[in-house]
């Protein structure tokens, strides 16, 4: 049965996020609020609780966005050069998603099959403090268009978690901007609620191509690398 933790309150926060960081060391999932979406997680370096997320979403071959709690913990899950860093310093926390390539001595199943993970800093603060206890988590979006626990997760979803931190009801809003850092030049692959000039005001090297991708759901916090056939969003995206 999974345990319901509102976050509201200090003492219940605290209590809170103790049990989900417990959860997620024992390779369990953990339901949280990601700025305006819910998510699923599990502990990024747990080869049992990623599968029991993929398991959960029912996509056994669901590719799994990474979160990380500060700028320093990007190295030790992907590489980063210098333009990457520059729009973490500059939009982080926040609804920015880099693609990265992922460190090579990592033994892990998160990266696609060109060793590319998407990486993200959110801005939901009990998203943060809980990363600050656990380090990097890999995180899907629960059930699309919905920004309340309720509707979040429904029976059959809330089945598979141990903890949910009830965060109320969160703000819509456009799902991430995504930036491919893998490449000669970043490029721009999915608009989102950054600014592409802002962004090329921090990387004047960005690449804005005419994308013709609808808009994402807002259930959408970080979406997985794109696909080896160039393809951004959609399904096999959607995390």
């Amino acid at each position: 049965m999974t345990m319901r933790i509102p976050t509201d309150d200090p003492e219940d926060r605290e209590r809170g996020l103790a049990a989900a960081a417990t959860a997620l060391r024992r390779g369990q999932l953990v339901g949280l609020p990601l700025d305006t979406a819910y998510g699923i997680a599990a502990d990024a370096f747990s080869e049992r609780g990623i599968l029991a997320l993929r398991t959960a979403k029912g996509r056994p071959d669901l590719a799994v966005p990474v979160m990380v709690p500060r700028i320093a913990t990007v190295a030790g899950v992907a590489q980063a050069d210098e333009a990457a860093r520059a729009l973490m310093r500059d939009f982080w926390p926040g609804p920015l998603t880099l693609v990265l390539r992922a460190q090579p001595t990592l033994a892990w199943i998160l990266a696609d099959a060109a060793d590319r993970i998407a990486v993200r800093m959110p801005l939901h603060p009990v998203a943060l403090e809980l990363l600050a206890r656990t380090g990097p988590l890999g995180v899907v979006g629960a059930t699309p268009g919905a920004t309340d626990p309720d509707a979040a997760y429904p029976a059959a979803l809330a089945a598979h978690l141990t903890v949910l931190l009830d965060g109320g009801v969160l703000p819509a809003g456009p799902s991430s901007t995504v930036v491919d850092c893998t490449g000669p030049a970043p490029v721009l692959v999915r608009p989102g609620p950054l600014r592409p000039a802002d962004l090329q005001a921090t990387c004047p090297d960005l690449v804005v191509p005419e994308l013709s991708v609808p808009p994402a759901p807002v259930d959408d916090p970080a979406p997985s690398p794109p696909t080896d056939g160039g393809e951004h969003g959609g399904d096999r995206a959607r995390a």
